[in-house]
């Protein structure tokens, strides 16, 4: 049974609760929150005790850095329920197997991420994390008050305990397998008529597509965007179709780290979650985040790097938050492209959104592409270009917009002082292709690096 009342107390917390107004005292605030939390953790996690002995509390910030590999290699020993790594794969294993996601060990509740780098990973949450999560997550992403009626509709490769329970009496909460076909989604969605509709980018897109043929007959007020980087070409289309901001959730095995704000720009959730920058290119703003997560017991989250590529706005929100706030999630460091340079022949660096950015720019034609690297050298880029008045596109569109690309990249190559790799276009028939493209069970990455890289 969803603890309703609970839940009710998360969601007035998080809606009202008096953050600090500044950079600074948030700072502060965040710095007794952490020491506090480690404090915590050090008795009740052996991995973490073994990890900073000798260390002190409050330097938490020198504490030693831990990854998806070392998290999952001391699973057994870093929890605090006392739930090993086989117990708890073999459960969830199962539920992806039968499609019951209802399964727990004891009162806690066992995920499965989809592993898009081959590396799958486990998440444990207590009932009070799970209380936690439902009431912080309708908090900030709810249009309207917890008391108001709303309708939701949720895509995503497996259900869980923690999404259904954001449920109540004036909220439904409908799970939409992505696994089902396409038809019956649609079918769903206009017997549901849900208010909130949060999908992966990929499905927004083919919904918006439903939208504009005439095939999908719902309205929703808001559109959220969660488990994949959201294209700028897709965000255009979803919102001309919808009429609505995309909104976005970024969230991963490692917690609840951010969402978008009524201006829709993303803000860290700064307050349940401490960011640490790595930066990658500090003028950029791109840096890889190392997160301590300061609300979560069960499966403690403490000085652990991702394997993502942020980019950090320059400008103030005007929504006012002290909180982060972020241009974009860019992408996983393991899909930075790798050109050779010019001069030395080493490796250089092309971070994806300038792949992305040379193709949108190539032609207002293009309706969707897939870009992936196999070598240093060879480029494979799928695109699917339409004309307003054929149903099939002229050869001559198609290879204008084949040469604008290569005239873009040949001028980013310029740029960056490296070597344009050999191109091999191929060409997407219907929407659906891309999930022969990118599989069907897997997130879809636009830029996509299919090779090891060590610069």
């Amino acid at each position: 049974m969803i603890d309703q009342l609970g839940v009710a107390v998360y969601y007035l917390r998080a809606k009202f609760r008096r953050m600090p107004k500044s950079r600074l005292t948030l700072s502060q605030w965040q710095e007794k929150q952490v020491i506090k939390h480690v404090r915590d953790v050090r008795k009740h996690s052996a991995f973490y005790s073994t990890l900073w002995d000798g260390l002190n509390d409050s330097d938490w910030r020198s504490f030693p850095i831990i990854d998806k590999e070392q998290m999952m290699s001391g699973f057994d020993e870093l929890n605090t329920v006392g739930i090993s790594k086989q117990e708890a794969l073999t459960t969830a294993m199962e539920a992806e197997r039968s499609r019951d996601f209802k399964p727990q060990i004891g009162s806690v509740t066992i995920g499965l991420s989809s592993g898009t780098s081959g590396n799958r990973g486990l998440f444990l949450i207590s009932q009070q994390e799970q209380r936690a999560w439902a009431g912080t997550i309708l908090a900030k992403l709810l249009p309207k008050s917890i008391l108001q009626r709303e309708k939701i509709a949720f895509f995503l490769r497996a259900n869980s305990n923690l999404y259904n329970s954001v449920g109540s009496n004036r909220i439904q909460f409908q799970y939409y397998d992505l696994l089902h076909p396409i038809k019956q989604h649609i079918e769903n969605l206009n017997t549901q008529q849900p208010g909130i509709i949060a999908a992966p980018p990929s499905m927004l897109r083919i919904l918006a597509e439903a939208k504009q043929s005439g095939l999908l007959s719902v309205a929703p007020h808001r559109l959220i965007g969660v488990a994949e980087v959201l294209d700028k070409l897709d965000k255009t289309f979803i919102e001309q179709q919808f009429g609505q901001i995309v909104h976005q959730i970024y969230q991963c095995t490692e917690g609840f780290l951010g969402c978008t704000c009524a201006y829709g720009t993303m803000h860290i959730n700064e307050d349940i979650v401490v960011v640490e920058k790595e930066y990658l290119d500090k003028k950029l703003g791109r840096f890889v985040p190392v997160i301590t997560d300061f609300s979560r017991r069960a499966q403690p989250i403490v000085r652990y790097r991702l394997n993502d590529v942020l980019v950090e706005r320059q400008e103030p929100c005007p929504c006012g938050s002290p909180f982060l706030a972020l241009e974009a999630v860019e992408g996983r460091c393991d899909d930075i492209f790798y050109f050779h340079r010019t001069d030395t022949r080493e490796l250089q660096a092309i971070f994806p959104d300038f792949i992305s950015r040379a193709i949108i720019q190539a032609s207002d034609r293009l309706k969707e592409y897939f870009v992936v690297q196999h070598a240093p050298d060879r480029l494979q880029i799928w695109l699917r270009v339409e004309n307003s008045a054929l149903l099939q596109p002229s050869m001559e569109l198609v290879e204008k917009t084949k040469q604008n690309i290569i005239t873009e990249l040949q001028q980013l190559c310029l740029k960056t002082g490296s070597e344009l790799p050999i191109i091999e276009f191929e060409l997407m028939e219907r929407a659906d292709d891309r999930y022969h493209i990118a599989g069907e069970t897997r997130k879809l990455r636009r830029v996509e690096r299919r090779f090891s890289c060590k610069s």
